[in-house]
């Protein structure tokens, strides 16, 4: 090839360089900017269940609207405590949440009927319930409180837990001095079984366990292991007296700024992630419940029968706190005894 040929030759080939390097300039993908920045406000830490499932929501929303909204979860409680979060959730200055109920009671009475204590014969009998049209209906039931229900999420089943004696029936609870949370209706339960309930913040239950103060506690597996608390009480006792579904809401001056197709978008995202956040949740409490038992926890399971008589000491709180809701308990119970 002569020098001519070879000019031309590196001509084109410079030539076809500049023309893929002026298409790669042209097509540089551009960041699409959310239409929407929405705050979710999340009390657990960063690896807790309820947070995951926080994010996989925002994810699928994100997802779904093609980048248009854009949800920012703030964990670790950044936001402010769960009742200040709801406050905010009112005014409109939080977008989202997942909340306690015993919180969110404060604000709509009527989902009080879900605390009611042995209230569910199993997790299967409760996810009937909140999955069918009584869920649906204390979803919709907050709308008249500024807020949109948009799924439930678990919080698995407290149990009672001591130091000295394990729980096996009704008798032993008698005098015991057990560690509730700051909750009306909590202590409401352990004075029915004949036990003293003592208020106690959930940061110091391991030293008033380690020092006599109180003679036994009550939680979920995880929150148990997590906090160490199989170190000062060893003997753990399922009788499932509570299980405290949370529920992910919605700030209604955010929904309605949202079309009606973002409005259905939102809320089959809110589903799927329960789906997902109940899974994880499962996990963590099988976990949990391994963990503890390695460390030498003692676990009694209470047999049905010894449930039944713990459960017919609960209707003078049932009258107390849901005689409005009675109607909503006998269908939350014929649900259970359907399956």
């Amino acid at each position: 090839m002569n020098k001519k040929g070879k000019f031309l030759l590196s001509l084109m080939v410079l030539v076809a360089v500049a023309v893929v390097l002026m298409i790669k300039l042209i097509w540089v993908p551009v960041e699409i900017e959310p239409e929407y920045v929405f705050f979710y406000a999340e009390n657990q830490t960063e690896d807790y269940p309820t947070t995951l499932g926080a994010k996989r929501f925002a994810e699928l929303v994100e997802e779904k609207t093609e980048g248009r909204i854009r949800i920012i979860v703030q964990a670790e409680g950044e936001m402010g405590a769960e009742k200040e979060v709801i406050q905010q959730l009112q005014f409109g200055g939080i977008d989202f949440a997942r909340v306690s109920l015993s919180q969110l009671s404060e604000f709509a009475p009527k989902v009080n009927v879900l605390q009611m204590p042995y209230l569910y014969e199993s997790s299967e009998h409760m996810w009937k319930v909140l999955d069918g049209e009584i869920g649906d209906s204390l979803l919709a039931d907050v709308n008249g409180i500024e807020l949109v229900g948009l799924s439930w999420y678990d919080a698995g089943a407290r149990n009672f837990y001591s130091r000295e004696k394990p729980i096996t029936c009704l008798e032993d609870m008698q005098g015991m001095r057990i560690r509730v949370q700051e909750s009306e209706v909590m202590a409401d339960m352990i004075e029915s079984l004949g036990a003293t309930a003592l208020p106690i913040t959930y940061l110091e239950v391991y030293s008033s366990l380690e020092r006599g103060v109180c003679d036994g506690a009550e939680n979920n597996w995880p929150s148990y292991e997590a906090m160490r608390h199989y170190e000062v009480a060893k003997y753990y006792s399922v009788d499932e007296h509570n299980r405290v579904p949370e529920m992910q809401i919605c700030s209604m001056h955010t929904w309605e700024k949202l079309s009606p197709k973002d409005q259905r978008i939102i809320k089959e995202c809110a589903v799927e992630s329960a789906f997902y956040q109940r899974e994880l949740w499962a996990q963590r409490e099988d976990a949990s419940r391994q963990k503890a038992l390695e460390n030498g926890v003692i676990e009694v399971v209470l047999p049905p029968e010894e449930k039944q008589r713990f459960r017919q000491e609960m209707s003078e709180i049932y009258e107390k706190y849901c005689s409005d809701y009675m109607d909503i308990i006998e269908q939350i119970i014929a649900a259970g005894e359907m399956r």
